[in-house]
Parts: structure tokens; C-alpha cells; sequence
């Protein structure tokens, strides 16, 4: 079967993309086949992963253009995820991850779901006075990376982003930390190592951003990402806390964009996918599902005087060769 558009059944297209990007996935749809079906029809009504597989076969069943959501989302909004509601595609897919994984039974797909898409970094602090380093390992779900650098200055490429986000922060004047050995608070340098990638890598483009006021607004701006990736040739030694075995698996190439339109309080998503069977590219934007080249794809890249335009927001790259 094709490519399956999803009704949208309550200002649902955020949550449309997302599935979109989880069920063309044929790595993350290898694990919820295998998922262990609840026993009782009201459990079964509540398992978020047993409803995605259901979703998924009627969708495969390649009878309709289109199929709905609704009883998907009807399971969703038991655990809190609303319709009518505007949603953050970046703090959705957190949720909507969470959920999966919480109500994956086996031990053993609930670890490679956590392969399949999470993100290890070493974070590093360095007391500037002494000696005295700690360092501890933790887990992400996206790299939510930055489009402005520290002194407020456009970033021009996705590289620079992710090279921005990696780059050490010095903790001076209010932002000191104490540290145990000199006994008082004292400057810090602040770093994050990348140890570990996943077979899919989402990174989050932090394109809504906080001013000194409470309103938020949008980074509209130019930001070209490429097709294929490359952390060795983005990230300095540094940067990095692995060995050559891994990093010979950070060869990435991009599999989707979800895409935001509109402004932050009544925007739009809709997603392009790159088919892993097909290699082509599909424009998912609710139930209407077209064909579409990467020139296409590249339209998301930004424009400022088109604010209200179509931007990338999540961008979802692949390993080239899964180990």
C-alpha cells in the first residue's frame, strides 16, 4: 500500500504528522507488530501502541485515500492529549513517545524503542578555579537545537545549529555554581558530549522563541538543512565522548520534515516523508497525500518576509547504515 492521508478529526493535524512519521517508519512499525495484544476490549480501547497498530493495518489495507484517526485519538485523549487543542509538534511527539513506551509490555521492545529513537549525551561541568569536574551520562528524545547563537545572532545553517549546540557555555557572574573543592561559587564551563545516536534522529529546531515578554514568536528565518548529515564533519573531537565504532554509524540522510505554517496560537502542520520503500518523497497534510520532489522539501527551509509561512520544525534523519 501507499502513502494513507489521516482525517483530521478536531484541529488533529499536529498529531496526523506525528503518526505520519511514526507508521512510515518501517523500523518503528517492526516493533508494534510485535507488541503484545491487551486481552480485554477495554484495555484494548486503552493501549495507545495496540490502537497505532490498528491504525497502521487499515491504512495498509490500501482501500481508502484516507482513513481516521478517531479511535486512536479517543485513546489518546483518555490519557490526557485533547482535541481542539493547538499543539507544540516537539512537546506531542514527546507525550505521545512516552506513552508508547510506558505501555509497551515487553522488556525487551521497550529497549529497542529507546535504540530506535534516543539520544545520549555526557553533560560536563568544569569548575574554572580548581580542578574539580562532575560528569553524568543522560538520554534525549530530540536535540532541540538553537537558531540563534548566544549573542542573539542568526545561525545559517543547520550545522551551525547543532556546532552551537555542542559549543561549551562559560557560567560567570550570576550564573556560577559552588563547587565543593574551592568552597565558594565560582565560574564554570558548561558542556554537553555526545556519546550515543540513534537509527532515527529527530532534531527539534527551536524556531518559537520566548521575548523578554510573555509572547512568543516565531523564527521564520532562512535555515537550509541538508539531505545526507554527517556528525564527524559537524562536531570537533571535543564534542564528542564516543569510540570509531559508533561514530561510524553518524552517517545520516533525511527521512522527514514535519512543518509548521501559520502563527504560534493558529498555526498548521502537515509532514514530508521520504518513503523507505519507494525513496520518493509524500506530502502528508491531513488526508490530502501527494507526491513531491526535494525542491519541494526545500520550501520549508524558511523566508523572513514570509512570516506566516511553511517552516521545518522537527527534522527526523536516518542512519545510512544501521549497524
Amino acid at each position: 500500500a501507499g502513502a494513507v492521508g489521516l482525517y483530521n478529526v478536531g484541529q488533529t493535524c499536529c498529531l496526523n504528522s506525528l503518526l505520519q512519521v511514526f507508521l512510515m517508519n518501517i523500523r518503528f512499525t517492526g516493533i508494534l507488530r510485535r507488541i503484545k495484544v491487551p486481552p480485554h476490549a477495554a484495555q484494548q480501547r486503552r493501549n495507545v501502541p495496540y490502537q497505532m497498530l490498528l491504525l497502521l493495518e487499515r491504512m495498509q489495507c490500501g482501500k481508502q485515500k484516507a482513513v481516521s484517526p478517531i479511535a486512536l485519538t479517543c485513546c489518546l485523549s483518555g490519557h490526557g492529549v485533547k482535541l481542539f487543542v493547538q499543539y507544540d509538534a516537539a512537546q506531542l511527539f514527546l507525550t505521545l513517545w512516552n506513552l508508547i513506551k510506558r505501555q509497551m509490555k515487553k522488556l525487551d521492545l521497550v529497549e529497542e524503542l529507546s535504540n530506535l529513537y534516543t539520544i545520549c549525551v555526557q553533560e560536563h561541568l568544569a569548575c574554572q578555579k580548581c580542578s574539580f569536574e562532575t560528569k553524568r551520562y543522560s538520554s534525549m528524545l530530540t536535540l532541540p537545537v538553537p537558531l540563534l547563537d548566544y549573542n542573539s545572532h542568526v545561525l545559517k545553517t543547520l550545522e551551525d545549529c547543532l556546532q552551537c549546540f555542542f559549543q561549551p557555555e562559560e557560567l560567570t557572574g550570576q550564573n556560577m555554581c559552588f563547587c565543593d573543592q574551592c568552597g565558594r561559587k565560582t565560574p564554570f564551563l558548561q558542556s554537553l558530549k555526545l556519546v550515543r545516536l540513534p537509527q532515527t534522529l529527530t532534531i527539534h529546531l527551536k524556531r518559537f522563541c520566548f521575548e523578554k515578554s510573555a509572547y512568543i514568536h516565531k523564527l521564520s528565518h532562512y535555515l537550509p538543512f541538508p539531505q545526507d548529515l554527517d556528525f564527524n564533519a559537524v562536531l570537533t573531537e571535543k564534542q564528542c565522548e564516543a569510540d570509531d565504532k559508533e561514530k561510524a554509524g553518524w552517517q545520516y540522510e533525511l527521512f522527514g520534515v514535519v512543518a509548521h505554517s501559520g502563527s504560534t496560537s493558529c498555526g498548521h502542520y502537515c509532514a514530508y516523508i521520504r518513503s523507505l520503500t519507494e525513496h520518493k518523497w509524500y506530502c502528508f497534510n491531513d488526508s490530502e497525500v501527494c507526491q513531491v520532489s526535494w525542491d519541494d522539501v526545500k520550501c520549508t527551509y524558511g523566508h523572513y518576509n514570509l512570516h506566516l509561512g511553511e517552516t521545518a520544525y522537527l527534522l527526523i534523519y536516518m542512519k545510512k547504515h544501521p549497524q
